[in-house]
């Protein structure tokens, strides 16, 4: 039974390395080093301090990545329920894993589980986490290509190529960050 239960969680566990790769870090590597300049009137950094832009010229992962931040704070302004929701799942997703594997080895301790109980707890959780984060991922990617539409309408970037670069950039960084924390750690 621990042996079906590991092997089913694997799937999303796969998936979730893969798409996370594939869509997120692949893109950030080819896409993300191209250089790209920006009118810093109309590009408007998240005020919260965890902006990294700071000059009119970044590459396209930096201002991927605020642009990013800027649409999820728009999400919560124009859709706080919808927003709070996916910060939750993000919360769980971190929370889930770490806990599981203390129950399982508090139950391991007590004799309550054998060894495999443990892995096969361990394995459903970070599954179950995967799961959970990629369902959860397209509600995200809508308010980043919301805000992507009012960056291009505001031409913030005078090359479209760049624009474009930074959008693609922002929506991979989204599918990078989608992965449950444990799966970025084993991943790098």
């Amino acid at each position: 039974m621990y042996r079906l239960l590991i092997i089913i969680s694997l799937l999303p566990i796969i998936v979730s390395m893969i798409t996370r790769w594939w869509m997120g870090k692949r893109l950030l590597r080819s896409v993300g080093i191209r250089g790209c300049r920006c009118d810093l009137a109309r590009w408007l950094p998240p005020t919260d301090g965890k902006s990294i832009v700071r000059r009119a010229t970044e590459n396209a992962a930096d201002f991927g990545r605020d642009l990013r931040l800027m649409a999820l704070a728009a999400w919560l302004t124009d859709d706080p329920p919808a927003a709070k929701a996916r910060a939750n799942n993000r919360r769980f997703g971190a929370a889930v894993p770490p806990l599981a594997t203390m129950v399982a080895a508090f139950a391991l301790l007590v004799g309550k589980l054998p060894v495999m109980g443990v892995f096969a707890a361990l394995f459903a959780a970070i599954a179950i986490a995967a799961a959970t984060s990629l369902l959860g991922l397209p509600a995200e990617l809508r308010a980043i290509a919301r805000h992507a539409s009012r960056v291009r309408k505001d031409k913030s970037f005078p090359d479209p190529d760049e624009e474009q670069a930074v959008i693609d950039c922002a929506i991979a960084h989204a599918w990078d960050a989608a992965a449950p924390p444990v799966i970025r750690w084993l991943q790098g």
